[in-house]
């Protein structure tokens, strides 16, 4: 199980890079840039044959760098990523077996929610942070204040539509003390090793988590 306390503390730079790694042999030169980018949390997402292994990887090879599994769908996957080094599992959404599961687990994890019930659900499993997703197309900030009127007690971390030009807008939330997005990092730079604008990206990133005063 994971509370807002152990979950941030994983998060220290406001904000996880999502990946999608299709080749095993990208997974350490990506996770290196953005660890020198100020961005040592990341998330590699289970859409991929090359997710595990390179989970593994990143694990094996950068033991600064906080990796953990996205996508997770299901408690033998939740196993799964565990054996594999990852430090924490992300979930788009959550059935009462992965609750289970999670909440036996040692792996912290984070739930995902899209609606008010499902908030309640991850509540009364023991949860204090949930993943919004897609946020944007949920409503995106303005959701999110409403949600914390409503759920004062309770912290999100919106994904889905999260980018440079809504980070400062979520970010300067209360109940927001993390996002996490593919824009820093999408598959389409990652496949053409285009570092540079990765760590460009990164850098503009951490930047605008400092205009805010958030470490």
């Amino acid at each position: 199980m994971i509370d807002s306390l152990s979950f941030e503390s994983l998060c220290e730079a406001s904000i996880i890079p999502v990946l999608v790694v299709r080749e095993v042999e990208l997974a350490v030169p990506v996770a290196q840039v953005l660890l020198d980018s100020g961005l040592p949390t990341i998330e590699v997402t289970l859409r991929t044959e090359a997710a595990i292994p390179s989970i593994k990887k990143i694990s094996d090879t950068l033991p600064e760098v906080i990796v953990g599994a996205g996508t997770v769908r299901t408690p033998e996957q939740l196993t799964l990523v565990k054996d594999s080094g990852a430090a924490f599992a992300v979930s788009p959404g959550t059935s009462e077996k992965l609750y289970d599961s999670a909440v036996d687990s040692s792996l912290p994890f984070l739930p995902g929610v899209a609606t008010p019930s499902e908030i309640l659900k991850a509540r009364e499993a023991g949860f204090t942070i949930c993943k919004i997703f897609p946020s944007e197309k949920l409503g995106g900030v303005e959701m999110l204040k409403t949600l914390a009127e409503i759920f004062p007690e309770m912290k999100f971390c919106p994904t889905g539509g999260v980018s440079e030009a809504n980070l400062v807008s979520y970010l300067s939330l209360t109940s927001v003390p993390v996002v996490a997005g593919s824009w820093i990092a999408p598959e389409s730079l990652i496949v053409a090793k285009d570092w540079t604008e990765i760590e460009n990206r990164s850098r503009r990133a951490v930047e605008l988590v400092g205009s805010l005063g958030k470490e």
